[in-house]
């Protein structure tokens, strides 16, 4: 059987999927081979760039680490730098190993353009990866920090003047996560906060050309409404360490100067010897194909395919995704030996966060702002994963998007955030653990017992003398009050008296009583689950009294309440311990509980199981 290698050069959103689209297809066929090659051991989400440099979010936060997304998949990764190709061999050379290949993707990206503005490649700040997020964080807080020890007004409000070239995506949201950080940057550093000032230069006559004048003008008026300075049809023809001079001869005084006004194709493809198009864009056909080259594909940002005359692919994450899907497909079609499939842009709109809160859509004619266009793309990005079928990394956004977040910057505000001292929940901890075990032991002992042993201290005794006979262990007849377990031995209705007080419905809703039907068809499956229940409450209680697994076993406790309430069973005078479940869903576990060292040596451990060993560069093949 003959070898098809596949090899696909570079991590970000197009080679991912077309990675995880090939996997799958060839999951079982050993025939086939795909060696992932970057020059990080991670995939970047791209979009979420701006979040670390204005310290949104953590740099782990758009990190995702190449092992956990490809275990158990038949992807071999190699993290080193391409520095040939060779297509009459058919060989990618690297600079620490070479790679026979039958099919190649390349998908290496795009990066920023300067269009040769004296002084931007020196003096500009760009933000195409987590290093550059980074290294311009920490030149905004070293210049910050710096500000407040300058007398001269001046010069203070220069250090203090933040401007971004360019409107398209990547400045608007730039400039909006700084308008949100900018109260935190003036407290933490001792400033004042309206000497912070915020600068939009667009050489263009308008902003956010990719949306519908409608949106962008929405973008526009917040901004300027949160005193946000926009110049327009102002290009920028020079660029110095403390100034940046505009077209039209003002300048503005400035330390920091955030350049997202273009993109080209990476430079590093200069030498394999293809053919491109405009911004250095590699030529390719409606497969996705590279001009003159047989099973070398092209994908994302750096691929260029008119898709009208004169209107190439877009450079967003939906078409990366499609011209990588399109190019799977015709390799497959290659070695499956079916019909290729010309590529088909099929784009659902686009959507702009302006910080953490506000943001404006056009989803597929479905205009959006604010705080819906915000949620909406929240639920895209949650869909990317599950799209590149990552849960791991699905779970770890949620958390650092809605619960690791501080000084509002949340679509909720801070009403998830779980910045807060969990040992004032470790009360409430101890209540909600002993209401189970009292719950329990009523159960176990038999309500009458339980009650008269628990009167006082001196009455505990009486516990050691035996269950009582209304004891659910031993009983044999139904004590749960529904009208189809019951039969004329059961005695279900007097039992249930003595266990449950005034309920807080008076009757089952119809639709739960349907639900509880199928769950306790006989009166042998309830009197079982009534066993069964015993043991379920108790091992609740201890677990929430002893901090282990306190999420699940809150979680539970949740879910079994709302099931007696509905069931008609639940009294008022139980019905606190439904709310104090819910307050402990935020990690009560962590402080004075067991939660503090098993929750992290599990993920650790289950981690390492299930991903590997996740390293700083990988070398599978």
């Amino acid at each position: 059987m003959a070898n098809n290698d596949i090899v696909i050069i570079g991590a970000g959103y197009a080679g991912v999927h077309a990675a995880k689209k090939l996997a799958k297809k060839f999951k079982k066929d050993e025939s086939v081979s795909i060696t992932l090659i970057d020059r990080h051991s991670y995939h970047t989400m791209m979009t979420e760039l701006h979040e670390v440099a204005a310290h949104r979010v953590e740099p782990d936060a758009i990190q995702f680490d190449l092992r956990r997304l490809f275990n158990r998949t038949k992807v071999q990764l190699v993290t080193d730098n391409v520095t040939h190709v060779n297509y009459e061999e058919k060989c990618v050379i690297t600079e620490h190993g070479q790679y026979h290949f039958d099919y190649l993707i390349l998908g290496m990206g795009g990066e920023p353009n300067d269009f040769g503005t004296p002084g931007v490649s020196k003096h500009a700040f760009t933000l195409w990866s987590w290093e550059d997020a980074m290294k311009l964080r920490e030149h905004i807080e070293k210049t910050v920090r710096k500000a407040a020890t300058i007398h001269n007004d001046e010069d203070r409000r220069a250090m203090l003047t933040f401007t971004v070239c360019g409107s398209g995506f990547t400045g608007i949201e730039m400039v909006g996560e700084l308008l949100e950080w900018k109260t935190r940057l003036a407290k933490d550093y001792k400033v004042d906060e309206n000497d912070i000032s915020l600068y939009v230069v667009e050489a263009a006559p308008t902003i956010l050309n990719m949306l519908d004048r409608k949106g962008a003008d929405k973008a526009e008026a917040y901004l300027i409404n949160n005193d946000v300075k926009i110049l327009k049809s102002s290009p920028i023809v020079e660029v110095k360490a403390d100034s940046v001079l505009l077209d039209s001869g003002n300048v503005i005084k400035t330390h920091t100067l955030i350049w997202t006004a273009g993109v080209q194709a990476n430079t590093d493809t200069k030498d394999y010897g293809m053919s491109s198009g405009r911004a250095g864009r590699l030529k390719v056909n409606q497969f996705m194909e590279a001009d003159g080259l047989d099973n070398v594909y092209v994908v994302g940002d750096l691929a260029y395919f008119e898709e009208e005359p004169g209107k190439p692919t877009p450079q967003i994450v939906e078409a990366a995704e499609q011209t990588a899907g399109t190019a799977a497909n015709s390799i497959i079609a290659e070695i499956n030996g079916g019909e290729k499939q010309p590529y088909k842009g099929k784009y659902h709109g686009v959507m702009v966060s302006i910080g953490a809160r506000y943001g404006v859509a056009n989803l597929s004619g479905i205009h959006l702002s604010g705080w819906f266009a915000i949620f909406m793309k929240h639920m895209v990005n949650l869909y990317y994963f599950f799209g590149i079928r990552s849960g791991y990394y699905m779970f770890q956004y949620i958390m650092h998007e809605f619960f690791h977040t501080k000084d509002k910057r949340n679509i909720f505000r801070n009403t998830t955030t779980r910045y807060g001292n969990v040992l004032w929940s470790f009360p409430l901890r101890l209540m909600v653990g002993g209401f189970w075990i009292a719950e329990a032991g009523a159960k176990i002992w038999g309500h009458e017992t339980w009650k008269e042993a628990t009167a006082s201290f001196t009455t505990l005794p009486k516990l050691f003398k035996g269950i009582g006979e209304d004891s659910w262990l031993t009983s044999n007849t139904v004590t749960m009050p529904f009208d189809w377990l019951q039969t004329t031995t059961s005695g279900a209705s007097e039992a249930a008296s003595g266990d449950w007080a005034t309920p807080i419905l008076s009757h089952m809703p119809g639709w739960f009583e349907w639900i509880m039907k199928i769950m306790l068809p006989t009166p042998e499956v309830a009197i079982f689950m009534q066993k069964m229940m015993v043991f379920i409450e108790l091992a609740i209680g201890l677990a929430i009294l002893i901090g282990l697994f306190t999420w699940l076993a809150s979680f539970m406790s949740t879910g079994f309440l709302l099931m007696f309430t509905f069931s008609a069973m639940l009294g008022w005078d139980k019905f606190w311990a439904l709310p104090a479940s819910i307050a402990l869903l935020n990690g009560s576990g962590r402080t004075l509980g067991l939660d503090y060292w098993v929750i992290p040596y599990l993920q650790k451990s289950i981690g390492k199981w299930w991903y590997g060993n996740v390293k700083g560069f990988y070398k599978d093949c």
